[in-house]
């Protein structure tokens, strides 16, 4: 079984999935007072179909849940992800 490490990679504003230190997938973000906005979600074609996009979505789900920050998904795949796991809902902030 191949382990997906999920990273805040903050000098470049994303959350990487790493497979034996390969990125194999990212989730950008930018900061807002409190909130953190996702705004694009990539997943390398050869890692597609392996569950990268949901280890990567999850990991940094969690990790804005432990830093007390709320979540705004623009990109279509972060909210997809949390329409289809209601236990990361209570993240979500609209835009004003």
């Amino acid at each position: 079984m191949t382990t997906i490490a999920v990273i805040d990679n903050a000098a470049d504003h994303r959350y990487e999935a790493q497979i034996d230190g390969v990125v194999a997938g990212y989730a950008v973000y930018r900061d807002a007072p409190g909130r953190r906005v996702f705004t694009h979600t990539v997943v390398e074609p050869e890692f597609e179909g392996h569950g990268v996009g949901s280890a990567l979505a999850a990991g940094a789900l969690d990790d804005v849940r432990r830093s007390g920050r709320a979540v705004v998904p623009q990109c279509p795949f972060i909210a997809a992800y949390i329409e289809r796991h209601p236990e990361y809902a209570d993240l979500v902030h609209e835009v004003d």
